[in-house]
């Protein structure tokens, strides 16, 4: 059965976890075009990490918010 709901949690630079956006995705495509478009916006609101989800199982992370230099 595919995963129907993908959502992002967040974590500081501690490591600690960070309420944020609870916007649920229907695909992990359409979940990781919203992260490249709002990861400025996320940093700016001090995350650091983001981990993505899918119907309550972790999917990948820590995904780096900082910019490549």
């Amino acid at each position: 059965m595919r995963p129907t709901q993908w959502t992002w949690k967040y974590e500081d630079v501690e490591g600690r976890p960070l309420d944020g956006d609870e916007t649920v995705f229907p695909t992990q495509s359409d979940a990781e075009v919203w992260i490249g478009e709002s990861w400025r916006e996320l940093r700016a609101r001090g995350v650091e990490n983001a981990h993505l989800w899918a119907d309550g199982a972790e999917v990948y992370g820590p995904l780096s918010l900082r910019p490549v230099d």
